[in-house]
């Protein structure tokens, strides 16, 4: 059975959990399997954003696991990136 591991973070507490999954589980899957939705339970396994290592996922429910894969849930965003940068260069020139 392949191991996989689910991490989610908050600024205040994050959590890796391994968990072994049967051959052909999707990120989905693995996401309930973990259990994690227990500890943080903003999360949505059917609705949450997720990557492997970084690299976003377009279709979690369709994407299948390799052993070693990690799962990372990935929290909205609270600003637009654009606008934080925007802020940001406000910020700078008004020092």
């Amino acid at each position: 059975m392949p191991q996989v591991e689910v991490a989610y973070a908050r600024p205040d507490k994050q959590e890796i959990i391994s968990v072994r999954v049967p051959k052909g589980t999707t990120a989905v899957e693995a996401v309930k399997l973990s259990g994690i939705a227990a500890i943080f339970p903003e999360i949505d396994a059917e609705s949450i954003d997720m990557g492997i290592f970084g690299k976003a996922i377009k279709r979690p429910a369709d994407h299948e696991l390799r052993d070693g894969d990690r799962v990372e849930l990935y929290r909205p965003l609270q600003i637009d990136p654009k606008q934080a940068r925007l802020n940001r260069a406000k910020k700078k020139s008004g020092d």
